[in-house]
């Protein structure tokens, strides 16, 4: 198909997901053996090969007044992160790298890409208390290195000795990040602000971008360079300029400068 993401936000909209939801817990998931348009943030574009990448969107639904508290709402994404690592830990137990997240939403294993994370909201008809919101994931499986993206990719195949075939390896990775992702989101839902908390403790650890220069790029097209130092209560990223000036990153496409 063209994109799980746009596949997916369709059959919400088309009240075939989700047409009478009032509770969460629910998950569909959809999987493509290739995509011809799959889409990252800010509009980058990829297409995928069949038994190379995993290429697999999540729809899960949360309240509405979750999404619109600015105080929590960025954790969602963040969360999605968290299930990931935790499926490719949890597939791959012989790996030779550890996973980690690059704010706000890529998958690195020692600064090199190894996949994605593009989360949309989706209105779902004629239900006013809960929202849709649809996760893409794509990772690098069985990538040659000589047709990784970019210089900067990784592949899991390069981290492991014992890669399972690749449409057992999506399936496992598929149903762990379900299992997680209900989790983590019931858990959410229930206690907002505890959870946001724990978030925040587990980004501490396994996220890459903080303590480095980095380059954040804005969607009006401004940029700004300086060093991350720390990750906030709202998800939000804070980074010192040269000037020594402090600035708080809500929504922007976050690079980490090599050798600097």
């Amino acid at each position: 198909m063209g994109s799980t993401n746009t596949y997916a936000a369709d059959l919400v909209r088309s009240g075939e997901l989700y047409g009478d939801a009032r509770r969460g817990g629910e998950i569909a998931v959809v999987c493509a053996d290739a995509q011809t348009a799959g889409r990252g943030r800010l509009d980058h574009r990829w297409t995928s090969r069949p038994g190379e990448s995993f290429t697999v969107s999540f729809v899960v639904n949360v309240p509405v007044s979750i999404v619109r508290d600015a105080s929590i709402g960025g954790w969602l994404q963040m969360i999605a992160g968290l299930a990931v690592l935790e499926a490719i830990r949890g597939a791959c137990p012989h790996r030779s790298a550890e996973p980690q997240l690059k704010w706000p939403n890529d998958i690195v294993v020692g600064g090199r890409k190894l996949g994605g994370i593009l989360a949309e909201m989706v209105p779902i008809p004629d239900c006013g208390e809960r929202v849709a919101i649809v996760f893409g994931v794509g990772l690098n499986l069985n990538v040659p290195v000589d047709r990784l993206p970019t210089e900067n990719s990784i592949s899991l195949q390069m981290l492991t000795s014992d890669l399972p075939d690749p449409t057992a390896l999506r399936d496992e990775l598929a149903a762990r990040i379900v299992r997680d992702l209900r989790l983590r989101l019931t858990d959410f839902e229930a206690d907002p602000q505890r959870e946001a908390k724990r978030c925040l403790e587990a980004m501490n650890v396994v996220c890459w971008t903080l303590g480095k220069p980095c380059e954040a790029h804005f969607t009006d097209g401004s940029a700004l360079q300086g060093r991350a130092i720390a990750l906030n209560p709202d998800a939000s990223l804070t980074m010192r300029d040269r000037f020594g000036a402090l600035h708080r990153v809500t929504t922007a496409d976050v690079g980490v400068l090599q050798n600097r």
